[in-house]
This record gives C-alpha cells, structure tokens and sequence, in this order.
C-alpha cells in the first residue's frame, strides 16, 4: 500500500460518483440490498460507504432500519449526503478498523468494495465481529480478480504502458489485489467467524463512452495520484490512452464490458 491508495480527495469524489458509481458499484448496490431484505435487520452498519449508492439501495429497501454510514474520507461522506438525507440515515467518518460502537450493536455490517484498502484486515474484520448481535451478518462485496474485470484490466495495462519504466500497480495492488477466497477465508476466520458464504457474482461494467470510463478510473480514483506523482501533466493523454484501450468494449449503445466480483455473508 502506497500513501495515496486510501486517497479520495480533491476532484476525485465527485468524479467517482458520476462515472465509477454507474460504471461498477450500482449493480452490485442492488444485489447489496436484497439480500438486506431477506435478512430484515434494525440497525445497519456500513463501512467505506463512499458516496452513498449502497446507503441509498439499503435505505430503499429497508426504509424502517436504522442505518449508520461510514467511511474514512469525509470528502465522500460529504457526497452521499448530498444524495440522501433522513433521521434513519446518519454519516459518521469512522476507521473500519477502529470502530466507535459498542459490542453488540448491529443486525447487518455491509462493505461493498471497502475491505481491499484497509491495511488492517484482520483487525477491521475483528471490529465487525464485536459489534456485531449474535446471528448478525457481515456482508462483503470484494472484487474477483483483475483477469475477470475486462475494462479493468484494460485500463491497468494501458497506464502502465505509458510509464513503462515505472508503471503504475493501483488497480492491481488495492481493488483488484484481495480476490484468492483462501485468503479471504482465512482472514474471517481469524476474526472469529466461522460461518461463511460466497458466490461469485457476473454483471455489466457500462457508461455512455469508452472516454467516460477511462476519466472515472484515473481520474476519479486514487490512480490519478498515481499518474501525477510521474507526470503532472500527464493526466489528459493517459485518459485518451486509457479511453483507446476500451474502445474495443465500444458498441452503438456506449461501453460494455464483462465484471465479477465476490459476496462473501460471514453470520456470527
């Protein structure tokens, strides 16, 4: 982990939430909030809420639970509110690996996309189980590797490609870099789980242009402090070699490229 891969500051919040939020994150928000429903929890935890499309599908599909977001960068947290504003929705800038609740205090603990950047997944992992009720569930969504995530990889190797002295790795090392279900496994077990679930789950990574990704990924996530602690100047033609790279995932009706991710249900 480098100083900027838990950055989202600047620009980068509202770039994230116009183009990676429809791009990535909204199709698995949904698979989020059903099984929200079949589990009918009271009191929500959200970890690394980002912007809020999970708060706001969780919200949607149980408007009587309590639910409490959070997330490092109050930057984000600033965002989501903007989006979504009710007296069961509270916004808390909290480190997942310290907590600020008591024992006991959660039905339900979701994080979609978050657990890949905490330095400290065991101890994040290990928070979720004390503050969770007997029987609540830890819900994760966690990236499948970089191979099964089209546009993705596309991406990484077209920025790398322009520093191949120095090649940016963000994509690689952070998002895509946790996808080995052994690995995961093992990490909820040493956090005292001992009932856990997965399923591997396949959606569409779309947005109306090739450019429009290409600008969400680095310019709306930490890899743009990647490409401008090489280059300064480099951002707008990294873009374009980016946006070239996805163009053959370009169809009358904008991108549309094959992504997969993980849903891991860890029940206490």
């Amino acid at each position: 982990m480098t100083a900027t891969d838990t950055l989202f500051a600047g620009s980068i919040p509202n770039s994230y939430d116009r183009l990676l939020v429809p791009m990535l994150f909204e199709p698995y928000a949904a698979d989020v909030a059903a099984r929200a429903i079949q589990f009918g929890p009271r009191d929500v935890l959200e970890t690394a809420a980002g912007t809020g499309v999970v708060t706001q599908s969780l919200h949607h599909a149980l408007p009587d639970a309590r639910i409490v977001a959070t997330d490092l960068n109050p930057a984000m947290l600033e965002v989501a509110a903007e989006h979504l504003q009710s007296d069961k929705v509270h916004y808390r800038a909290v480190d997942a690996q310290d907590l600020p609740f008591d024992d006991e205090s959660f039905d339900l603990i979701v994080c979609q996309f978050g657990v890949m950047f905490y330095p400290d997944k065991q101890a994040a992992n290990q928070e979720a189980f004390r503050v969770l009720r007997p029987g609540g569930r830890y819900l994760l969504v966690i990236w499948d590797s970089l191979d099964m995530n089209a546009a993705s990889k596309a991406i990484h190797e077209a920025v790398a490609a322009e520093f191949p002295d120095d090649p940016p790795a963000f994509l690689a090392r952070m998002p895509f870099g946790y996808a080995d279900l052994e690995i995961i496994t093992a990490d909820l077990t040493a956090a005292g789980f001992d009932d856990i679930e997965f399923e591997t789950i396949g959606h569409r990574s779309r947005l109306p242009s090739a450019l429009d990704a290409a600008t969400g990924m680095c310019q709306g996530s930490p890899l743009r402090s990647e490409i401008e602690a090489r280059d300064p100047a480099a951002l707008d033609r990294v873009t374009k070699a980016a946006a070239k790279a996805l163009a053959k995932f370009e169809g009358p009706d904008g991108l549309d490229a094959p992504m997969s991710a993980h849903l891991v249900i860890a029940t206490k």
